[in-house]
């Protein structure tokens, strides 16, 4: 017997509403969320919450890339997180939770936590 787990999606914001190399925060299901876009129509979404911090600041860090890994270099103490990991590139052991992300007839729509 298999078991199938059905997805469930929230839809967040226009396309348009993200510019590239940029952020946007949004709650979902009491979590907040940090989406981003980059060139190519890539997106990520991580948890907003900036655990060397302790503040809710990732959706306004700054997104690069470090040696080839995107990245967003949280706006307080400048710890990378690896977009597409949540792995902190500067403390051993720091992470934050990753979350599918879609588009959909022009609509960003994220995995609900």
């Amino acid at each position: 017997m298999t078991t199938s787990l059905e997805r469930t999606w929230t839809a967040v914001c226009g396309v348009d509403a993200v510019p590239e190399y940029s952020g946007v925060a949004a709650l979902l299901d009491g979590v907040q969320v940090a989406i981003f876009r980059l060139p190519g129509e890539r997106w990520y979404a991580l948890s907003n919450w900036d655990p060397c911090s302790g503040a809710a600041v990732l959706s306004r860090g700054i997104v690069g890339d470090a040696v080839g890994v995107a990245v967003v270099a949280s706006p307080v103490y400048k710890e990378r997180f690896a977009l597409h990991s949540g792995q902190c590139l500067d403390a051993e052991g720091v992470s934050v939770p990753v979350y599918e992300v879609r588009v959909r007839e022009g609509v960003v729509e994220v995995e609900s936590p």
